[in-house]
């Protein structure tokens, strides 16, 4: 399976999965790299190259990626690999 640019129909589509599907990533990203303390509900709203932006408890939160990804399958990696960086509580 190929890799899809980062259109926004892509991104909708990684928000959409994150949201339905791993709603306490979404919240721990807001957490860690958003740096919300203690969010109550946290939606993903777009994946741009340079960051994810996230509604945290009714903010806009943007988190900017280590590098520009270049495409679905790089966004896919990044968003687990940020998510097994974060110190396990």
């Amino acid at each position: 399976m190929s890799a899809d640019p980062l259109t926004p129909a892509v991104s909708d589509r990684i928000c959409k999965h994150m949201n339905d599907d791993h709603a306490e990533a979404v919240l721990a990203y807001a957490r860690h790299y958003g740096g919300v303390e203690a969010p109550v509900s946290a939606r993903m709203l777009a994946v741009r190259p340079e960051v994810m932006e996230l509604e945290v408890d009714g903010a806009c939160v943007e988190v900017r990626f280590d590098h520009t990804l270049t495409d679905s399958e790089d966004a896919h990696r990044t968003l687990v690999s940020m998510l097994r960086a974060m110190p396990q509580a």
